[in-house]
């Protein structure tokens, strides 16, 4: 156990959110901590997954398998989203207790989207075990998220390929 626990967020439109989350996750199980890892706006085929399959002390909980991004769900599909996303967010809070670190991937993105209740989300975290450590990603914070997290990291964009319309990389973007 670590402790009280404290709170994590990495946020902005720069590059290397998930990987500063990944890269926690790996750095908490090498010091023998027990880490869960959800991600809320991915489905399952990211390749920082094939290696955290393989790290002592991880465990990855599966995601929806989605094919479409946000902007292209109706409202149907959004609806849906976030129904599954709610229940995710039930099952992990049941499950964490085993846990030290908890990394909770695109959360804030889903908050922000509308695919996941900020109410239920801070209520979590109000409320999580007392020793457990929350890591959380995503590209804009509330007000609300921000007031509860202990750590605010800010990663900026100052240049990247996307901008000359390069497409994202498996291994380097995902």
């Amino acid at each position: 156990m670590i402790g009280t626990g404290l709170v994590h967020i990495y946020y902005g439109d720069g590059k290397g959110k998930t990987t500063a989350a990944m890269g926690q996750a790996v750095r908490a199980a090498g010091s023998g901590l027990k880490v869960l890892v959800f991600q809320f706006m991915k489905d399952n085929t990211s390749s920082e997954r094939i290696a955290l399959e393989e790290v002592s002390n991880i465990t990855l909980l599966p995601g929806k398998r989605h094919t479409k991004f946000y902007n292209q769900m109706n409202a149907d599909e959004k609806a849906e989203y976030r129904h599954y996303n709610t229940k995710a967010l039930d099952e992990i809070a049941k499950f964490c207790i085993n846990f030290d670190v908890l990394v909770l991937d695109e959360a804030v993105c889903a908050v922000d989207l509308g695919l996941l209740s900020e109410e239920k989300l801070v209520h979590f975290i109000k409320h999580k075990p007392r020793g457990l450590e929350i890591v959380m990603t995503g590209h804009h914070v509330s007000d609300a998220l921000f007031e509860v997290a202990d750590y605010v990291t800010e990663m900026t964009k100052v240049k990247h390929p996307y901008d000359i319309g390069r497409t994202a990389r498996a291994g380097i973007e995902f």
